[in-house]
């Protein structure tokens, strides 16, 4: 393996990068060359990086360890007022572990509300899918990273 100095990385310090070789069949990396070009902004290494970061998220959160983040999204009809209502009454309930929560319309039918959630992986998962569940959501996401560093 090669070591070297590369451009700074994410975080603040700036991380020793190692120089390794890959084997790939050519009919892969051709489909992974033109999905950076319709990118526009990664290059092979990075787009690796965020790979391997992405893998170790979903790990983290499949193996329920430490402290996560989600971003929920739902949606639901603006003149629903039962179904505000009981999102209200979720969103309370999650006391300390909900960050931050934000309504937007989205239509003159719909609304949105995205919160952010931060807990242990599994309560914040089950916090995401009980607000999902809500009698009125007419469609719910959640989306998972880290807080911290991999």
């Amino acid at each position: 393996m090669k070591r070297g100095k590369g451009k700074r990385g994410r975080g603040d310090a700036e991380p020793e990068l190692i120089r390794f070789g890959i084997s790939i069949p050519a009919d892969l990396l051709k489909k992974f060359d033109e999905l950076l070009t319709e990118k526009k902004n990664q290059n092979r290494s990075e787009a690796i990086r965020d790979l391997i970061r992405d893998r170790l998220v979903q790990d983290a959160w499949n193996e329920g360890k430490g402290e996560q983040v989600a971003v929920v999204t739902l949606t639901f009809e603006t003149q629903n007022i039962e179904a505000q209502r009981r999102l209200a009454e979720g969103k309370r309930a999650l006391g300390e572990r909900m960050l931050a929560s934000t309504q937007v319309r989205v239509s003159p039918q719909q609304d949105m509300e995205i919160v952010t959630l931060l807990g242990q992986a599994s309560t914040v998962r089950a916090d995401a899918e009980a607000l999902i569940g809500t009698k009125g959501i007419l469609h719910g996401k959640f989306v998972m990273t880290t807080p911290g560093s991999l």
